[in-house]
């Protein structure tokens, strides 16, 4: 006596995997995002490997999951997945407090981000003759 199951957001060929509350500026996050949007997922994983961005490590092993649920999950071929969507989200922003001259206080703010990667199976191409 359970609820029903929810009907699924994503269509048939597409996974996701998200990373929340990831404390980097959404707009240093969205650089490497920008890096892997619309590459296929071997390619992604090269790139992120040896690219030199702190923030590159966490969001391979975002993209490695949204590959694993592709596969264990919904029953995609890896070899045929591309990273369709990768977008990034504003979260909290920390806020602390530093003295400055005459005794004022200036204010330093730590963001937060969530990360989003949607992986899609495309059919693979005919080979061209």
């Amino acid at each position: 006596m359970g609820k029903p199951a929810a009907k699924r957001a994503l269509p048939e060929n597409e996974a996701k995997a998200v990373l929340r509350m990831v404390r980097i500026s959404p707009q240093k996050l969205n650089l490497v995002a920008q890096m892997i949007r619309g590459k296929k997922v071997e390619t992604a994983l090269a790139d992120l490997t040896f690219s030199r961005k702190r923030i590159a490590g966490q969001v391979k092993k975002t993209l490695e999951s949204a590959i694993a649920n592709a596969e264990n999950n919904h029953d995609l071929d890896v070899d045929d997945l591309i990273v369709s969507e990768a977008f990034v989200g504003k979260s909290i922003v920390m806020r602390r407090f530093s003295p400055r001259a005459r005794g004022r206080v200036g204010t330093i703010q730590k963001p937060f981000s969530h990360l989003t990667i949607v992986v899609r199976q495309v059919e693979a191409q005919a080979a061209k003759a």
